[in-house]
């Protein structure tokens, strides 16, 4: 089973629509038990770094996260799902990231 982490933000059901597309069943949850079995793990972001940060910790989901991460599972971090594994970014500042990845993410100036 793969799940879609919801944490109030992201863009969950296009995620899972482009799962059921590729013949892949993929369950919308924020129910920690459900990450702790997944056979993979999806992090959407659609938002601020930091509301959805807050929204992780809100539901009680660094820790579920983390572990899913560093499990060895399939782990897929989609656009700001992806920021947050990195320690902090320049858009949240003052919020942590999950600290999975070693770096800040920064804004790019062209």
């Amino acid at each position: 089973m793969i799940v879609i982490v919801d944490y109030g933000m992201g863009n969950l059901r296009s995620v899972q629509k482009g799962f059921a597309r590729a013949g892949f069943e993929a369950e919308i949850t924020d129910d920690f038990r459900l990450i702790e079995r997944a056979d993979g793990v999806v992090l959407p972001g659609v938002g601020a770094f930091k509301d959805c940060y807050d929204g992780l910790v809100d539901r009680g989901l660094v820790g579920p996260v983390k572990d899913a991460a560093l499990s060895g599972r399939p782990f897929l971090g989609i656009c700001v799902g992806l920021q947050l594994l990195f320690d902090e970014s320049e858009e949240g500042i003052g919020s942590p990231g999950l600290s999975l990845i070693p770096g800040r993410v920064v804004l790019r100036q062209d």
